[in-house]
């Protein structure tokens, strides 16, 4: 089967620049043939964050340094997984022609049980440290208040808009970053508080970005 794009799939895709490389359409048509659809890599793709959650979670519950740099390693890489799902489900989707009416559930709703897995992992990741519990939360909550702006955006018939500083492929590359960062700073013995100035980073971007695509929404339908 070949892929070929769909000028009439009515799906809403973020601008991904990887989604026009050889190497993700090769996966895609490989995903394609082998019966996997689109709705069951958005399910993965939810897997992916709740053990990408579950690593950060207990990487601060392991009093062997190997171990602790491990779950952050493996965060990292449930982190990034995610997001290749997030990419291929759109392809299989469209350049598949395998959207389904259901499609847009699936591709929208595990994301946001995802952001919430991480963040609440990474807050918890330090026990007993209640005021990174709260950044969690307050990341969590931000992180689906800036999903929720675009969609309503969408349903009120404005363009979505997929600006940043902190969508949301910007903030799993900060988190992937503190991740590994933090890591090394485990390996090498140093003192780690990456993952508390990561979330104050996060938190204040999601506000910045909330208030750039209100502001883009609003512009748009007023325009019309």
């Amino acid at each position: 089967m070949k892929l070929e794009p769909s000028e009439t799939s009515g799906i809403l895709r973020r601008p991904i620049r990887a989604r026009n490389t050889k190497w993700a359409g090769a996966i895609a048509h490989r995903l394609a043939q082998m019966g996997i659809r689109p709705n069951q890599i958005s399910l993965l793709s939810l897997f992916c964050g709740a053990l990408a959650g579950l690593c950060l979670f207990l990487s601060g519950r392991w009093s062997s340094n190997l171990a602790t740099i491990l779950m952050l390693a493996g965060a990292a890489t449930f982190i990034q997984l995610r997001l290749l799902c997030n990419l291929f489900d759109g392809m299989v989707a469209v350049e598949g022609g395998f959207k389904t009416k259901s499609g847009e559930i699936f591709n929208e709703l595990p994301d946001r049980f995802s952001d919430a897995f991480v963040f609440l992992g990474a807050g918890y990741s330090n026990p007993g440290n209640h005021l990174m519990e709260g950044m969690g939360w307050g990341a969590a909550l931000l992180a689906v208040v800036t999903a929720y702006v675009r969609a309503l955006g969408g349903a009120a018939g404005a363009k979505q808009p997929f600006c940043g500083p902190m969508a949301k492929q910007q903030r799993m590359a900060i988190l992937t970053a503190a991740c590994l960062i933090g890591a090394l700073a485990k390996g090498m013995g140093w003192p780690n508080f990456i993952m508390t100035c990561t979330l104050p980073v996060i938190i204040i971007g999601c506000l910045i970005t909330i208030v750039r695509r209100t502001v883009l929404v609003i512009k748009d339908l007023d325009s019309k």
